[in-house]
């Protein structure tokens, strides 16, 4: 196997494949078969990449005190991270439990109960970082939910 990184000439996105073979790469190309998996342009090229070189056969491998120490987790560990990660969740859910879905629409709700055009309830819904900065900017108290909320149209 070969890898490759390859430019779209529409874009310039750049990607990694894999192929074969360089003689693999060269065919799907010639039958149009490379696309870039961004923006799907087929006119692909490769674009320059670090050559991986081995490490060198005469170097001395590190005694094992000085190789770092990994940080070692145990079951005990993995336990606590799933009850925290458990507890959470059931604090967001009771949460929402009081709070009405809103989807899109939450930044213009949230707006609107700030400025008064709305009366104030709980609300939970979708916004992009972009919108979400600008309405902790105006003053708009909103907080981001630790985990994420299945939309209700969305569940079985």
């Amino acid at each position: 196997m070969i890898v490759f990184d390859l430019k779209c000439g529409a874009h310039g996105h750049v990607f990694e494949a894999w192929f074969g073979s360089s003689a693999d790469y060269d065919a799907q190309q010639a039958r149009g078969l490379v696309a870039c998996p961004i923006c799907g342009d087929v006119a692909v090229t490769k674009a320059v990449m670090a050559p991986a070189v081995g490490a060198k056969g005469n170097r001395r491998a590190l005694a094992p005190r000085e190789q770092p120490a990994a940080p070692a987790t145990t079951g005990a560990d993995q336990a606590k991270m799933r009850a925290l990660v458990e507890a959470v969740a059931q604090a967001q859910q009771k949460l929402l439990a009081d709070s009405t879905w809103v989807g899109r629409d939450f930044a213009d709700q949230a707006r609107a109960m700030h400025y008064g055009e709305q009366d104030r309830a709980s609300i939970h819904g979708e916004v992009a970082p972009a919108e979400a900065k600008a309405l902790i900017a105006e003053g708009v108290e909103v907080a981001p939910l630790p985990l994420p909320v299945v939309p209700p149209q969305a569940k079985n």
